[in-house]
C-alpha cells in the first residue's frame, strides 16, 4: 500500500498504486517500457497522477542524444530515466505542509521549479535560475526542471513541486490543458517585449507550437495586425485560423520583403523568432521597424552569422527566453480557459501510453503534419 511517511493520501478519493508503468531511456533514441515504484513527494511537493502528456521537440533531442538532461554517464546519459515534460495530471498525494492543493484537483505544470535563492529566482526568472545544473543527481539543491533534471512525464506519476502547478478548469480537456505551458512559452516571450501590445504589429518567424500559439496569444492581446512566415501551408492556414492577418510562405517570396509591404512599406514593431533556422535573426531584425524588439525564442542548432551592425543603427532589442518564466503558464491558462483562443487546433494527433515510440515516430517525422502529439496514460473510459 502507498503510503509514504509524512505524505498525504486518500485512498477514497485517489488511489495510488505502489507501482508505475513508465518509459525509461536505454541506448540512444531507445525507450523501454518498465514497471518502476511511485516517487514519494517532499516538502513543497505534490504526487501528480499523470492524465496525459504533449510531445515536444526537445523532448526528442533528448532521447537522441541527452543533454541537456545529463544525470548519469553513458549515452544518451541517463539510463533508466524517464524523459517528458509537458504533462497535466491530478493531484494524488501531497507532501508534507502542503496545503495549497488537494487531493483531487486537476492541474497542469510548468517545467521549471527554480532553487528560489538566487538572484534570478527572487526576481521570478527562475528558467533563469543561476543554480542551473547544479543538481544533476541531487534534487534537494539548485534548479529543478522536470523531464531534465529529474524524472519526467512519460509515466503514470511524477513528483512537482507546488510552484510548478497551475489549477485548470473542469470544462478544459486533458490534450487541451497539455497546451497550455506552449502557450505559456509565447505569453513570456510577449511580456519580455513589454506585454501591452494592442495595437501594435506582430511578426512571427515559424509556424511550429510557440510560434502558432505566439500568433494566437498575441492577437488575444489586441496586436495587429499580425503576420506569420513559414515553408508549409498548412501549418500556416493553422495560423490564420489562430488569428494572423496575413501569412507569408516563405518559398514563394522573401519575408522580409513580404511583411514590410503588407505593413504599408515600414517594419513592425515586434518580431518573435520561433524557427531557429539560418539567417532568421537577420530577417527578424530587418523585419522590424527602427526601435522594435526581438524575442528568440527558439533554440538554434548552429551559430549563426548576424549583422550587429544593423541591429545597433537600428536601436533594436533583443530579448532571449527559456521556457515559460514569470508565471507567464498561469496568464495562458487564463487566456485559454475564458476561450481567447483554441489551443486545440495544433493538437493533430493522439496515443496512449503503451504506443509512446509511435507518438514520437509520429512527432519527430511529422507524419500527417503532425503539429502537438499527446499521449493519454488512462483509457478513455477511466
Amino acid at each position: 500500500m502507498y503510503a509514504p511517511a509524512g505524505v498525504k493520501v486518500d485512498s477514497k478519493v485517489m488511489p495510488v498504486p505502489e507501482r508505475m508503468r513508465a518509459w525509461v531511456l536505454g541506448n540512444p533514441e531507445q525507450l523501454i517500457l518498465t514497471d518502476k515504484p511511485v516517487p514519494f513527494p517532499g516538502k513543497a511537493e505534490v504526487l501528480v497522477r499523470i492524465d496525459a502528456v504533449a510531445i515536444c521537440a526537445t523532448d526528442l533531442d533528448v532521447i537522441k542524444s541527452g543533454p541537456p538532461a545529463m544525470i548519469e554517464g553513458g549515452l544518451p546519459f541517463n539510463k533508466n530515466w524517464t524523459p517528458g515534460h509537458e504533462y497535466m495530471g491530478t493531484v494524488a498525494a501531497l507532501g508534507p505542509g502542503v496545503d495549497e492543493f488537494a487531493i483531487g484537483d486537476r492541474v497542469t505544470v510548468e517545467i521549471h521549479a527554480g532553487c528560489g535563492q538566487c538572484k534570478r529566482c527572487r526576481m521570478g526568472m527562475y528558467t533563469s535560475c543561476l543554480n542551473y545544473g547544479l543538481n544533476y543527481g541531487d534534487v534537494d539543491k539548485g534548479h529543478r526542471a522536470n523531464g531534465f533534471t529529474t524524472q519526467g512525464g512519460f509515466a503514470e506519476y511524477a513528483v512537482n513541486n507546488i510552484n510548478t502547478l497551475i489549477k485548470i478548469a473542469d470544462t478544459m480537456t486533458d490534450e487541451e490543458a497539455t497546451l497550455v505551458v506552449t502557450a505559456g512559452t509565447s505569453m513570456y516571450g510577449l511580456t519580455e517585449l513589454g506585454g501591452l501590445i494592442a495595437g501594435e504589429s506582430v511578426a512571427v518567424i515559424g509556424p511550429g507550437p510557440i510560434g502558432l500559439l505566439g500568433v494566437a496569444v498575441a492577437k488575444a492581446l489586441g496586436a495587429n495586425p499580425v503576420f506569420l512566415t513559414g515553408t508549409r501551408d498548412a501549418r500556416l492556414e493553422k495560423g490564420r485560423q489562430l488569428g494572423a492577418d496575413h501569412i507569408v510562405n516563405v518559398t514563394h517570396e522573401n519575408a522580409v520583403d513580404a511583411v514590410r509591404r503588407l505593413n504599408g512599406g515600414k517594419g513592425v514593431d515586434y518580431v518573435i523568432e520561433c524557427s531557429g533556422a539560418p539567417g532568421a535573426v537577420n530577417d527578424a531584425a530587418r523585419m522590424c521597424n527602427r526601435g522594435g524588439k526581438i524575442c528568440l525564442a527558439a533554440f538554434a542548432h548552429d551559430p549563426d552569422l548576424v549583422d550587429m551592425g544593423h541591429i545597433v543603427r537600428n536601436n533594436i532589442y533583443l530579448f532571449g527566453i527559456r521556457g515559460e518564466g514569470r508565471s507567464a503558464t498561469h496568464r495562458a491558462e487564463a487566456f485559454m480557459r475564458t476561450k481567447r483562443f483554441d489551443a486545440t487546433l495544433i493538437h493533430t494527433h493522439t496515443f496512449q501510453l503503451e504506443d509512446l515510440p509511435e507518438a514520437i515516430r509520429y512527432a519527430r517525422d511529422r507524419i500527417d503534419d503532425a503539429i502537438k502529439v499527446v499521449v493519454k496514460t488512462r483509457p478513455a473510459c477511466q
